[in-house]
C-alpha cells in the first residue's frame, strides 16, 4: 500500500473530487464526527448497515468467512472521502490495511486523534493491531501515482464531489485486478428530494440545511455507466430503507428509489 503522507496538503488543481465549499462545509462540522448524538447521528444509525453489506460483500468477492476473525486480513483497502473515520477504523479491524484520504485536514485530524486514541494508527506498537493511515489528498492524486487496492470504498460521498461521473470512474481506476469496489449514494429521484433533501434537512432537522444538492443525487444506472467506463464489471444493488420505529436502517433489494448501496469489481 502506498506509504501514508499526513502532512500533504496538496490537492490536485481541477479535481474532480474536490469542491472548495464541500470542504468548507466539512471543515466546520469536523468536530462532530464521533459525536453519535451530533450532526452526524444520521451516518452513525446507517454506519452498521452499511458496515455489514460492506463486509459481506467483501468476503463473498475475497473468499473469505465474514463469521471469522479479522476476515479482511492481508487486503489492501481505500477509504475515499474518510472523513473522521467512521469507515476506515472497523476496516482496521476487520484486519484490511487501510489508507483513509480526504480533502478536509480538520476531519483528518479528527482521525488520526481518534484513530490514536483506539491504537489503530499505524502498526499500532501492539500485538494484533491493524495498519491505518491517513492522507490529505484526492482520489485523482493516487491515481496518477498509480496506487491500485484489493478494496476500493467511497461511502456518502459521490453526492459532494465536482463531477460524480468522473470521479466514480476515477475511483474504478484505482480498483487492483480480482478487486472489489463498494459505494454508496443518493439517487436523484422525486422520492430522495422529498426524504432525503427536504424532510432530512428541514423537516426532521437530521442534518443541516444545505448538506445535499439534490441536483448531484446520482441514479444507479448512471453510476454503473461510470464504474463501467473505469473497466469494472457491476454487480450488486442493494436499497438502504430508514424505518422509523426502530430508528434504524435496513437493505431493501428492490428499493433503490433514496439511498443505495453497489458493488463493482474487475476480473
Amino acid at each position: 500500500m502506498p506509504k501514508a503522507q499526513e502532512h500533504d496538503t496538496t490537492l490536485q488543481s481541477g479535481s474532480s473530487s474536490v469542491l472548495a465549499e464541500e470542504v468548507q462545509k466539512f471543515g466546520r462540522l469536523a468536530a462532530t464526527w464521533w459525536d453519535p448524538d451530533g450532526e452526524m447521528r444520521p451516518l452513525h444509525r446507517l454506519n452498521p448497515t452499511r458496515l455489514g453489506y460492506l463486509r459481506d460483500q467483501a468476503c463473498r468477492r475475497f473468499e473469505r468467512d465474514p463469521r471469522g476473525d479479522k476476515p479482511l486480513k492481508g487486503l489492501t483497502a481505500l477509504d475515499i472521502g474518510c472523513g473522521g473515520g467512521l469507515i476506515s477504523e472497523p476496516l482496521a479491524r476487520l484486519g484490511a490495511e487501510v489508507l483513509g484520504i480526504d480533502a478536509t485536514g480538520e476531519s483528518l485530524e479528527v482521525a488520526r486523534k481518534h484513530a490514536e486514541e483506539a491504537g489503530l494508527l499505524g502498526n499500532g506498537g501492539t500485538p494484533g493491531s491493524h495498519r491505518l493511515s491517513y492522507r490529505q489528498a484526492a482520489a485523482e492524486d493516487l491515481l496518477t501515482e498509480g496506487a491500485t487496492f484489493d478494496l476500493v470504498v467511497t461511502l456518502e460521498v459521490v453526492e459532494h464531489v465536482a463531477d460524480p461521473a468522473a470521479f466514480l470512474e476515477t475511483c474504478g481506476q484505482l480498483v487492483a485486478d480480482g478487486g472489489l469496489l463498494v459505494l454508496s449514494t443518493l439517487s436523484r429521484t422525486l422520492k430522495a428530494l422529498a426524504l432525503a433533501k427536504i424532510g432530512a434537512e428541514y423537516v426532521l432537522r437530521w442534518l443541516p440545511a444545505g448538506t445535499h444538492d439534490w441536483r448531484k443525487f446520482v441514479r444507479p444506472h448512471e453510476a454503473a455507466n461510470a464504474l463501467r467506463g473505469a473497466g469494472l464489471t457491476v454487480g450488486d444493488a442493494t436499497g438502504l430503507v430508514y424505518n422509523p420505529l426502530t430508528d434504524g436502517w435496513r437493505l431493501a433489494k428492490r428499493d433503490l428509489d433514496v439511498n443505495y448501496m453497489m458493488t463493482a469489481f474487475r476480473d
